[in-house]
């Protein structure tokens, strides 16, 4: 009780409390959007922060009931389907990935299905869980202690994991290896779209600072692209909707999602509308996916 009594003080005193305290007297919350802030490229929300409403719990999802369209409007909804696996996919080149996304499968089933060595059919939701913390997590550099804290397995069998992913995905293995070597030579990391940041810390003395650094240098690549191609993706939607004259309009980015408020008639054609120009933001050798949904309320339409 003592735990959930924190949690839901937590709530209402930085959700509930604040989000009320920002309403504006139009009946409107206006977040300000900053470009630059983030080393990766990500736009960043402040006053308030509309990017960080929670979503890992049922209890914090129900804040999003909070959002709901103007009257004769509705929501929707878009984000993208594991977009950083499918850039990590398009960087490194690797074949195995590229086909799994590419045939319509499941991406942790199939890691799973590889990584334990078992048919498909035999893969657990267990195996397919920890499969998914391998795939996100060599997204972010992670290493077997990290690993084996996450899914509750020995450092060793953490290890495994990671060694038998990384022989599955040798092509992943390999851009891992070499776009450190290329950052350090370069002395910057960059997105596919040629962003780049500048990484010092490459040639620091200090180990964990350059071992820092060459996290950096693997990550930024991947969720920098991302970012990238998000943005292209909101200039898309919003010409295509002056374009074809909806009554619709953008109205909140939250990384690999965006929002858009439509008039009730025009709901179904802006749902296939943003998803086409998400899809579409940028070819690669892996087919992006978005997948949205309609809904009065923010909660409803995620």
């Amino acid at each position: 009780y003592i735990l959930e009594y924190r949690t839901l003080t937590k709530l209402k005193s930085t959700y509930c409390d604040g989000l009320l305290k920002a309403v504006d007297s139009d009946g409107r919350i206006h977040t300000s959007f900053n470009q630059v802030e983030t080393r990766t490229g990500r736009i960043s929300s402040l006053e308030p922060n509309l990017q960080n409403i929670p979503i890992r719990t049922e209890l914090g999802r129900e804040m999003r009931k909070f959002f709901t369209a103007g009257e004769g409007n509705t929501l929707v909804d878009a984000d993208y389907s594991q977009i950083e696996l499918r850039v990590l996919s398009d960087l490194a080149n690797d074949e195995n990935m590229i086909n799994a996304f590419n045939s319509g499968e499941d991406i942790h089933t199939i890691t799973a299905s590889q990584v334990f060595n078992l048919p498909v059919e035999m893969v657990t939701k267990q195996m397919r869980s920890s499969a998914k913390a391998v795939n996100f997590g060599i997204v972010y550099g992670i290493g077997a202690f990290s690993l084996a804290k996450d899914i509750g397995v020995t450092r060793k069998q953490a290890q495994e994991y990671i060694d038998n992913y990384l022989n599955t995905y040798s092509g992943v293995r390999e851009y891992m290896q070499r776009v450190i070597e290329l950052a350090r030579d370069r002395g910057y990391s960059e997105t596919l779209f040629k962003r780049r940041r500048y990484l010092p810390e490459l040639n620091a003395s200090n180990f964990m600072v350059r071992s820092g650094g060459e996290r950096i240098a693997r990550n930024m690549p991947i969720q920098g692209t991302a970012a990238d191609i998000i943005k292209i993706a909101m200039i898309r939607v919003d010409k295509r909707i002056t374009e074809e004259k909806l009554d619709a309009r953008l109205i909140l980015q939250v990384h690999d999602e965006l929002i858009v408020e439509v008039g009730e008639k025009d709901a179904e054609k802006a749902l296939k509308l943003v998803c086409e120009e998400m899809e579409n933001a940028c070819k690669m050798k892996v087919k992006l996916r978005a997948d949205g949904n309609i809904g009065k309320t923010w909660y409803d339409a995620h």
